[in-house]
């Protein structure tokens, strides 16, 4: 067996011992499933999760299918700048290098506009402002790993429909669920390919990619929309749409692999895309992703990464 299936079925390769990953949202879904292929590959892992407990159950769980995982906590939220820089900073105590930084973490379409502690509507602030801050932060860690630290930033389908609205980044005089979130999945998408760009001309010891895992059945919709909604509502809404994600998509274990593949594939690229191969991208193993026209536009990322600069306070 070659090619991107042999991939998938040889999952313990490549060894990852002596290497440092952090992924957020690593406690479920699609994090937990790339936190626990890296950890059975070797890698010790930096988990940043919101809530203490939940992590403390992300670790045991990862520990009983890999007893031998090296995993340590570190508290992040990423609707809070002043977390993600202390979360940062934090992990600085633990390590000195970084070799893989997985920007996975999420929130989905809330019925309702809600805000981020510094007042970013909360989709575009934790899915792109937040990984966008926190990878400023952690750069000196990814430069410091022999060869190059590697960024992978976790968009998804909804980027190709997504519009970057730099008149109402915020949604503040319009605001749609959807229409909110495929803006900030096509921010992940822009970000990844501005960062590859950047690192090559200014030399930066960085790598830069982006994946999606296609339709995968996960947590995000309870989080979000479902979330919104009143009780009845809202596990009717959770119900039918993790069934239909089951039916037409894939499990977030398989999901996961894209974004493994972006991260640890020696035929992964900087500055490119990967995700199912599947109809429509939505199921399949891990290969080349389709890059909408909207992802491709240089003026639109730098424009995009010198606001996100200065809405973060950051500087690279």
């Amino acid at each position: 067996m070659t090619g991107r299936r042999a991939w998938r079925v040889h999952h313990n390769q490549p060894d990852l011992k002596g290497q440092v990953a952090l992924v957020t949202g690593g406690n479920s879904g699609l994090g937990f499933q790339v936190a626990l292929g890296l950890a059975h590959r070797g890698a010790r892992l930096l988990l940043p999760v919101r809530h203490a407990e939940r992590g403390r159950e992300a670790i045991s769980r990862i520990k009983a299918e890999c007893p031998t995982a090296q995993i340590i906590p570190l508290p992040l939220d990423l609707s809070s700048l002043q977390s993600v820089a202390e979360c940062a900073t934090t992990a600085t105590k633990y390590t000195d290098r970084l070799n893989l930084l997985v920007n996975n973490a999420g929130v989905m379409a809330p019925t309702r506009r809600k805000e981020t502690k510094n007042g970013f509507e909360l989709q575009f602030g934790v899915n792109h402002l937040g990984h966008f801050a926190l990878t400023a932060h952690l750069r000196h860690l990814l430069e410091n790993a022999p060869g190059g630290g590697v960024v992978v930033s976790v968009a998804s389908l909804a980027a190709c429909k997504g519009h970057i609205q730099f008149d109402d980044l915020q949604s503040r005089y319009r605001y749609s669920p959807f229409g909110a979130y495929q803006q900030s999945k096509l921010a992940n998408l822009l970000f990844a390919m501005e960062l590859a760009r950047r690192a090559g001309e200014q030399g930066w010891n960085v790598h830069a990619r982006a994946a999606h895992p296609g339709w995968a059945s996960t947590s995000i919709i309870a989080n979000g929309q479902a979330a919104s909604l009143p009780a009845p509502l809202g596990r009717i809404e959770q119900f039918l749409g993790g069934m239909i994600l089951r039916v037409m998509g894939q499990s977030a274990a398989h999901g996961a692999e894209p974004i493994l593949y972006a991260a640890l594939s020696p035929t992964a690229r900087d500055g490119d895309y990967y995700g199912p191969q599947g109809h429509q991208e939505r199921r399949g193993p891990p290969g080349p992703a389709h890059i909408p026209p909207t992802a491709r536009k240089g003026s639109t990322a730098a424009r995009l990464w010198d606001v996100s600069e200065r809405l973060t306070g950051t500087s690279w």
